[in-house]
């Protein structure tokens, strides 16, 4: 009995390990996209606006087309009006909201490797402590010796990554801050939408609560700091430039999916490695800045690979005290 527990128990994890590192293949190319969309517009929190504006509208046209998405709706509502649901587990796009941003406003400037490996700080501390507290749908995940390990080799994978990162971006290194201010956004996002999904039976209203209150966030941002910005702004014609918002479903979808099964922690390491191979091949072939990729990328993705690897392990460790 205990084995057949345990096979039904590895299962959903390594499928969930995969699905979120091909997901953080998308997260990648949403950063490059927003990132040139700031840079082409000149404003970054329109850039963000329209990623998120971009997947609401989608979202909004596949609910009116969808019986199921409806119906999770209606759950939803049903379990906030009983209790069973939080309100502020509504939330989630604000963190979503505060990420994009970062990813339009830095990417332009730091490369995509080195962004992904500034969310990589503050999402896997964050991912720890979200999952020690029980806030994700996983429930409470004890502090591991094998979980701590993985994260330790991880912020050495950022450590070994961004120091090459912070030669190539020289004096506007600073702005590493707000990709690991977004990573730490990003891990409670993954928990709370995930209640969401779980309430819902529906990844897609988890995707859609979370884009509507995100576009929300960031539209009367930008409106309160009109007054500020003088330049007209011209639209680029690139019509690849605005479906930033379109690979952001698929990534918040996923998430709400599977974190149910791996939890904050192992969601956040399985795509940022999936992230940190596609952002090398991006710097590679459509290089964000002229300072091309430095070797301490490469060798930091690599131990992030490890990471994850040692993160994935049975947690056969004795855990942390509480």
């Amino acid at each position: 009995m205990l084995a057949t527990v345990g096979r039904s128990r590895t299962r959903p994890k390594v499928f969930g390990v995969a699905v979120a590192f091909v997901a953080g293949f998308a997260i990648a190319i949403q950063a490059r996209i927003n990132g040139q969309l700031a840079v082409d517009l000149g404003d970054s929190m329109l850039a963000a606006l329209i990623s998120f504006g971009g997947g609401l509208t989608v979202l909004v046209l596949a609910l009116m087309a969808s019986r199921g998405m409806r119906v999770g709706i209606a759950r939803v509502r049903d379990a906030l009006n009983a209790g069973r649901l939080r309100h502020w587990y509504l939330l989630g796009g604000v963190g979503g909201a505060g990420m994009i941003f970062s990813q339009s406003l830095t990417v332009g400037v730091l490369g995509v490797a080195t962004f992904t490996v500034g969310v990589v700080t503050g999402q896997t501390i964050s991912g720890l402590f979200v999952d020690r507290v029980g806030l994700g749908p996983a429930g409470k995940r004890p502090i591991s010796v094998v979980r701590l390990l993985g994260a330790a080799l991880m912020l050495v994978a950022v450590i070994v990554t961004t120091w090459g990162g912070i030669a190539i971006a020289g004096s506007q290194a600073w702005l590493l801050v707000f990709p690991v201010l977004g990573g730490f956004a990003v891990a409670v996002q993954q928990a709370i939408n995930g209640h969401v999904g779980v309430t819902a039976d529906n990844a897609l209203v988890a995707a859609l609560v979370n884009f509507a209150v995100g576009t929300t966030v960031l539209g009367v941002s930008w409106l309160a700091t009109a007054p500020l910005r003088d330049d007209v702004v011209e639209f680029p014609a690139n019509p690849l430039l605005y479906v930033g918002g379109l690979v952001g479903i698929g990534f918040i979808a996923t998430a709400a999916l599977v974190v149910r099964w791996i939890g904050v922690l192992l969601l956040g390491l399985a795509s940022i490695a999936g992230q940190l191979l596609a952002s090398i091949a991006l710097d590679v072939v459509l290089p964000a800045h002229p300072g091309g990729l430095a070797a301490s990328t490469i060798v930091g993705a690599v131990l992030a690979l490890v990471a994850i690897v040692v993160a994935s392990l049975p947690g056969r460790a004795v855990a942390l005290r509480e």
